[in-house]
């Protein structure tokens, strides 16, 4: 009967959970959190050493672990608020200042005045740009605990940004933010707000250098490359931008950051187009190649070949700098060469002469919104200068009942006017807002 039960013992001692082993924590992973001191009551409870078990994992990276030992705790000692802080803690490793502060209000709940959540409450309001409640959470702790020492240097910190930096006294700030930074020089928090002042200064190098720095400190401070992305985008560099953007997305998804990427690569594909191209916009007047380097590079999507059109060769646009779009808008049907073969790219482009590329964009649309083009096509536009039996008329009129071209304050197409850079890119980019490609908006602004 003995041995049954011995047996029995091993069996359900091996079905049960297993603990993990604690690992070694030569550097702590996050030296700046503060761990709560475990209330007399709960001392030597299995609670407590789930607590010290749930530090242990948590200053080793094992956020999984970690959160399970918490949790273990205020399974079997729902009042051990101390616990309730560790997960706050590990929520804020996990970058979820929100989840983290709803466990810190939680233990606060319970004890007021308990440093660790106070501070913890701070880092998660500041992760939420709530500056305000940020420092009144440090002071708290400070107040609960002199011995504190790193947060007092966060509220001096803080009061700079909260107060000073708004009233523009940049220097002042920039001299706290110094001395901060000496008493501790690990702390990625202080030389990101240092590069921010730098940047209101408009000392866009030292700004550069301490984003980087902090960086270096924390690979994983999005605010940081953000940072980065903002100050290589205001200098040109596009591609650098767009690879700090990136970076910061990879680690904090949001639809700022996104807009930011977005645009910053748009800006990049523009700086890579030939001069001309950008020069476009502002040019009084526009030729033959221009609009078709339009129409290739901002709706390629519309452009497939049509093979209805011979693929004969155009025999003046070797060597003009809009050869590539030229010969895809040509192959398209969009813009058709002459009788003799000639593009005429450096020919001006009148309003005529867009109205009828416009129509043959639009009949490309048209599959893709059949109620909206049938209203195109039906419209008969009564314009005081061009006859419904003209050649171009449907194409005029087409266009304007798109949308996509106005009339004069009388009503009138002015079929022969000149075309400006500004209405190209102006109907261009109504076209795309039309096909649903205004997201794709390149290279214009």
């Amino acid at each position: 009967m003995r041995i049954a039960v011995v047996v029995a013992l091993v069996v359900m001692a091996a079905c049960g959970p297993k603990t993990v082993p604690l690992p070694t924590v030569s550097f702590p992973r996050f030296p700046d959190f503060v761990a709560p001191i475990v209330p007399e009551a709960f001392a030597g409870t299995a609670a407590a050493q789930n607590e010290v078990r749930g530090w242990t994992f948590l200053q080793a990276g094992d956020l999984k672990n970690a959160a399970r030992e918490f949790a273990a705790a205020l399974r079997t000692t729902p009042a051990f608020y101390s616990a309730e802080i560790g997960l706050g803690y590990v929520e804020l490793a996990r970058r979820d200042p929100k989840a983290a502060l709803a466990h810190f209000d939680r233990a606060l709940e319970r004890q007021a005045a308990d440093p660790s959540a106070l501070v913890g409450r701070g880092e998660a309001n500041l992760a939420l740009n709530r500056e305000a409640e940020a420092l009144a959470a440090f002071e708290a702790a400070r107040a609960a605990d002199p011995a504190l020492t790193e947060i007092a240097r966060r509220v001096d910190v803080l009061k700079f940004r909260v107060a000073d930096s708004a009233a523009g006294r940049l220097d002042d700030a920039i001299g706290a933010y110094t001395a901060a930074i000496a008493s501790s020089p690990d702390s990625a928090f202080l030389y990101r707000e240092l590069a921010g002042v730098e940047r209101q200064r408009g000392d866009a190098t030292a700004a550069l250098a301490h984003y980087r720095t902090a960086l270096d400190l924390d690979p994983a401070d999005a605010g940081s490359l953000t940072g980065i992305g903002d100050v290589l985008d205001a200098r040109g560099d596009f591609d650098g931008a767009v690879q700090a953007y990136t970076s910061a997305v990879a680690i904090e998804q949001s639809a700022a950051l996104q807009a930011k990427l977005d645009a910053v690569r748009a800006r990049a594909e523009l700086a890579r187009l030939p001069g001309q191209y950008r020069e476009i916009d502002a040019a009084p007047q526009v030729t033959r190649g221009d609009l078709a380097a339009l129409i290739g590079v901002r709706l390629a999507a519309l452009l497939q070949p049509d093979r209805r059109v011979d693929a004969e060769p155009i025999t003046d646009v070797r060597g003009d700098w809009a050869a590539s779009w030229i010969l895809t808008v040509a192959r398209a049907g969009i813009m058709e060469p002459f009788a003799n073969h000639a593009f005429q790219p450096r020919t001006v482009v009148r309003r005529i002469d867009l109205a009828q590329a416009v129509e043959r964009l639009l009949a490309r649309i048209a599959p893709l919104a059949p109620a909206a083009a049938k209203a195109w096509q039906s419209t008969r536009w009564p314009f005081p200068d061009l006859a419904p039996g003209h050649l171009a008329y449907a194409a005029a009129s087409t266009s304007v009942a798109a949308g996509v071209l106005t009339t004069g304050p009388d009503g009138s197409f002015q079929p022969s006017s000149v075309v400006s850079g500004a209405e190209a890119v102006e109907a261009i980019r109504r076209i795309e807002a039309l096909a649903g490609l205004a997201g794709s908006d390149k290279a214009q602004r």
